[in-house]
């Protein structure tokens, strides 16, 4: 994906995303529909996609995302045309985080360096405390300078997984997408940062 050369970078973010007449099928798969003419407009604070395995969730946040494009009608952040916003500041807006964790063979600190290049130490554990995962880091001997395996080998899925929330937070970003990001966590732990979203959210 490309900006347009006459792309947008909004000043503010209402964070109001519409889909209009969204139809939409993988490079790959092309005779098969994901998404066929959807409308969806979310203009509340908190709001949840539910539905069976494959039905499209994800789809939709990749589509958000602009990972692609749709094959026909188009997806609106606060009345913009996705495709005539710089997709740069786009994904700079939003915190994404994905069912499987993505972790790099690298430090706990590096990993979340890819969220946020410019961030301190305390901004880093302010983020890790809100996604309930500090508490385990500062018990590892190397703490934010511990390895984690190649795609996170070394840590449970849990603790992948609070890492990965951890690094969406750190952006302090204006439209937070979750797909299914507490699946590898107890219920309590799920809780307590589905508490923590919602009082960052407000």
């Amino acid at each position: 994906m490309q900006s347009k050369p006459t792309a947008y970078r909004p000043e503010t973010v209402r964070g109001i995303i519409e889909f209009k007449e969204v139809s939409f099928a993988y490079p790959k798969s092309k005779k098969v529909k994901i998404l066929d003419k959807l409308n969806m407009k979310i203009d509340c604070q908190h709001s949840a996609l539910v539905g069976r395995s494959g039905c499209g969730k994800s789809t939709v946040f990749q589509l958000i995302m602009r990972f692609y494009d749709p094959d026909e009608g188009a997806i609106f952040l606060d009345g913009i045309d996705l495709r005539d916003l710089d997709l740069e500041w786009l994904r700079a807006q939003i915190g994404y985080v994905t069912q499987e964790p993505i972790l790099f063979a690298t430090s706990i600190r590096e990993n979340m360096l890819l969220g946020k290049s410019d961030a301190s130490q305390e901004d880093m554990e302010e983020a890790l405390k809100k996604a309930e995962a500090w508490s385990f880091i500062s018990e590892l001997k190397d703490k934010l300078d511990t390895y984690v395996g190649t795609e996170g080998s070394m840590l449970s899925g849990g603790q992948k997984q609070r890492i990965s929330i951890g690094r969406a937070l750190l952006k302090k970003p204006k439209i937070l997408l979750l797909d299914e990001a507490t699946s590898a966590l107890d219920r309590q732990n799920e809780r307590e940062i589905m508490n923590t979203l919602k009082r960052v959210g407000k």
